[in-house]
């Protein structure tokens, strides 16, 4: 069964952007699609890759359990987003878990498919290595971060970076970042406490720059104000 109906519908993710209607048929035909509830399991660290994930919708974190029993969120990852494709290019076991945070919808290919149009199709691989990039690029800025910024710069930037990476502007201006964000989760992703998190967020919050609905969507109000802190 293809994974979705209308294989033009797949331009939309970064990784099959540019393709032709002949490579997106290909891919549709090969991709298998899977709903996942919140909290499950996608992958364990070490297990042995065999497939690699595309997130159709919702929002998936990326994670490694220390030595300690703590765990450190290495990316929490939207729509488009694709997961898993360091350890199937190098034949090694996974690097990190990976878990949903609300319910998910993710496509897999399987790792014979995805060599195979690395191979042969070289728009995919390029799309391939801009997301790799990107991923990069935002990894350094992460590390400058840490080692330049206070708590309430690293969560102001964190926040401009996924609102950067995943953001939907809405008829009033405002930036709406469309995944599960919670105070708790931020806090992890910055090194932070999660009482020092809730402190920083209601600071944002009371001074207008951001808001938060019930979902855990967070809406970007005045992103200048936010990277004055990145200063």
């Amino acid at each position: 069964m293809p994974a979705v109906a209308d294989p033009t519908t797949l331009a939309a993710l970064p990784i099959f952007r540019g393709l032709t209607w002949e490579q997106l048929t290909w891919f549709n035909a090969r991709l298998r699609r899977q709903a996942y509830p919140a909290n499950a399991i996608i992958f364990t660290v070490e297990q042995p890759a065999e497939v690699v994930y595309i997130i159709l919708s919702g929002t998936v974190r990326i994670h490694v359990e220390q030595a300690t029993g703590t765990d450190v969120i290495i990316d929490i990852g939207g729509t488009g987003d694709i997961l898993g494709e360091m350890a199937l290019i190098e034949g090694v076991g996974r690097s990190a878990s990976a878990s949903t945070l609300e319910e998910s919808i993710l496509l897999w290919l399987d790792r014979a498919s995805f060599m195979e149009a690395l191979r042969s199709m070289p728009d995919f691989t390029l799309n391939l290595v801009r997301i790799l990039s990107v991923r990069l690029r935002l990894a350094n800025e992460r590390i400058q971060g840490f080692a330049a910024l206070d708590a309430y710069g690293r969560v102001a930037r964190t926040l401009l970076a996924y609102s950067h990476r995943y953001g939907q502007r809405l008829p009033g201006g405002e930036m709406v970042i469309p995944m599960r964000l919670t105070q708790s989760d931020i806090a992890e992703r910055v090194g932070a406490s999660r009482e020092r998190g809730n402190q920083i967020m209601s600071y944002y919050k009371q001074r207008g720059y951001l808001s938060v609905d019930r979902n855990y969507r967070i809406a970007i109000h005045d992103p200048e104000a936010l990277a004055k802190h990145c200063e």
